[in-house]
């Protein structure tokens, strides 16, 4: 406990035919989890809301040796649990990023509302846009593993 690193690490560069930009380095797990996720959840909301699948995932952090706010407990980014979601871009050339919408961005809210309830089914943390300071332009998605199967949705 305290320490970074990953046992066996994967780079995840696409699921399937969705790129990931840039190369995510994650544990097995959590590659895993974000790829059921991703094909499940990420590219059928889009289809539904959009009518366009997803071309590519931008994410701002995967793993890296770091302490949750920059003290006290270390994240799961240095886990290898964690990824950051920055913006999806979309194979009609939209690209959402992930913030809150504005007042009438009513598709943009829906699809950002959906990533986050879909994501609370696959990972015990979910933090977001509306959370806090730090989380304003993306979602954190982690498996960090918590007593009595507690999930942090916000």
């Amino acid at each position: 406990e305290g320490q970074c690193g990953i046992d066996y690490p994967v780079k995840v560069s696409a699921i399937g035919s969705v790129e990931m930009k840039p190369a995510a380095t994650l544990t097995c797990d959590m590659a895993a989890t974000f790829a059921g996720w991703t094909r499940n959840e990420l590219v059928p909301s889009a289809r539904w809301r959009y009518f366009s699948g997803v071309k590519t995932i931008h994410q701002g952090s995967s793993y890296s040796c770091r302490r949750i706010a920059g003290e006290g407990v270390l994240s799961e980014h240095g886990k290898g649990n964690a990824l950051d979601v920055m913006s999806i871009e979309l194979n009609n050339g939209d690209d959402i990023d992930v913030r809150k919408p504005g007042l009438f961005a009513f598709r943009t809210r829906g699809f950002l509302n959906n990533v986050r309830a879909d994501g609370c089914q696959y990972f015990t943390t979910v933090l977001g846009p509306g959370y806090n300071y730090d989380h304003r332009n993306h979602f954190h998605f982690d498996i960090k593993n918590r007593k009595n199967g507690y999930r942090a949705c916000r």
